[in-house]
């Protein structure tokens, strides 16, 4: 008799080929370290990059960027995204709570020690160890990145301010114009020379110390020697002698023009072509370095200087104030070790550079903020020497929204309602009291 032949269904043969080829094939792992694809490739770790970054002008530089790095390696793969200034650190708060945070953020300078108190951005300690590159980065940058002396962000980029002022009506007043004013006396004698008044007020005022990007409280940094409003052992130092005096030059500006002028010829400042100064109604103002690019555009038939912000007298220093950003790993990121790798390029010399010359920005890095290409702009290159005399407070943690309780009483001088006296001594009580709430 035949032996009858068994015949496999056409499904458990397809099954069975699929088992074989899946034995067979070597095996993969997925940016968490699982296998996945038959490739023998190493999937590349995906790093979600939060920037506010997000105009016509800063995007498309620091996409330029992220894809440079992107290209330079094989591992990770950076994608960005933008989220609007201010938004940003609200979201990234809610998402370490959450335990879904981005896995690198720009953030701020002077709550970097409040965020890591707070355990809210990863220790770098471990990956400082064998990457040594705390020398990269100006010193006064670097300390605002500590908290119990470990860091916990790299600096990314800072700021500056300068005395713009215009060479062209400096000529017209009698001036030289290739020696601006050192001192505040000469600041005061120069502003009197520059003003251009009519029977309907002022056509142009020669300076106003709270016109343009630097306000009462880099004033009383200047006025004081470079001193803030918290000594080395974190207490406040609000109601100083110079502080003081300082507030006192401040108001006597006001009261030399009259308030009604002051605020009347502010409200009709505008931004581009009607921007105060490139408009010529000021004849020196304070503004940062990239204020620049405003002028190049704007301004183009300006003849234009700047310099050092003027000392309160000789030797006691061509104060600055300044700030900027860091780049930070969130706690809890679920890539840290991709994400330092990161934050080094970002911080390294090309992609500082390049920051640098596509933003007309002050960079951290100091081979890059310091290269001869960038500093071919004269007003670039006094930016960064001016760095040399610009300070960046760490805020005190304990001292976090201090400076509500300041601006009130500074604004009450303006309005004749507090002596400058009577303000930073109330100011300086209140945030006492502040700091020892907190403590």
């Amino acid at each position: 008799m035949k032996k009858k032949r068994f015949v496999y269904p056409l499904a458990l043969v397809a099954v069975s080929l699929l088992l074989l080829l899946a034995a067979c094939t070597p095996e993969s792992r997925s940016s968490s370290g699982t296998p996945t694809a038959a490739t023998g490739e190493e999937p590349k770790v995906t790093l979600d990059f939060w920037t506010f970054w997000g105009s016509e002008t800063r995007r498309p530089i620091i996409e330029k960027i992220i894809d440079d790095f992107n290209q330079s390696q094989d591992r990770i793969m950076v994608k960005h995204t933008y989220l609007p200034f201010g938004d940003i650190w609200t979201k990234n708060l809610a998402s370490i709570a959450a335990g879904n945070p981005a896995d690198v953020i720009v953030n701020d300078y002077a709550d970097v020690n409040l965020r890591a108190s707070k355990n809210q951005n990863t220790d770098l300690s471990s990956y400082l160890a064998e990457d040594d590159i705390e020398s990269r980065f100006y010193p006064e940058l670097w300390n605002n990145v500590l908290y119990e002396d470990k860091a916990y962000a790299l600096p990314f980029n800072t700021d500056t301010r300068l005395l713009y002022y215009n060479k062209e009506a400096f000529r017209e007043a009698g001036l030289d114009p290739e020696q601006p004013p050192q001192t505040w006396a000469e600041l005061e004698e120069y502003a009197q020379k520059l003003d251009k008044k009519s029977e309907n007020g002022y056509e142009q005022v020669g300076f106003y110390p709270l016109w343009g990007d630097f306000g009462v409280d880099s004033w009383l940094i200047n006025g004081d020697g470079g001193n803030g409003y918290f000594d080395e052992s974190d207490q406040a130092a609000i109601n100083t002698p110079g502080k003081v005096a300082t507030l006192e030059w401040l108001k006597s500006w006001q009261d030399r023009l009259g308030r009604q002028t002051v605020d009347a010829m502010k409200a009709d400042f505008g931004s581009g072509v009607s921007d105060p100064f490139i408009s010529g109604k000021v004849a020196m103002y304070i503004q940062t370095g990239t204020y620049n690019t405003q002028i190049e555009e704007f301004g183009q038939d300006l003849d234009i200087g700047v310099a050092p912000i003027p000392e309160r007298e000789a030797g006691s220093g061509h104060w600055s104030s300044g700030g900027g950003f860091v780049v930070e790993i969130p706690k809890g990121a679920a890539h840290p070790e991709e994400a330092w790798e990161f934050i080094k390029y970002l911080t390294d010399v090309d992609a500082q550079k390049y920051w640098a010359m596509e933003n007309f920005d002050n960079v951290a890095n100091i081979e890059a903020a310091e290269d001869p290409e960038a500093n071919e702009n004269p007003v670039y290159q006094a930016s960064v020497e001016n760095l040399a005399d610009t300070k960046v407070f760490q805020v005190p943690l304990s001292a976090s929204g201090y400076k509500d309780l300041i601006n009130p009483h500074t604004d009450a001088v303006f309005l004749d309602k507090e002596t400058p006296e009577q303000a930073l001594e109330g100011a300086e009580k209140d945030v006492q009291a502040l700091m020892s709430k907190n403590q």
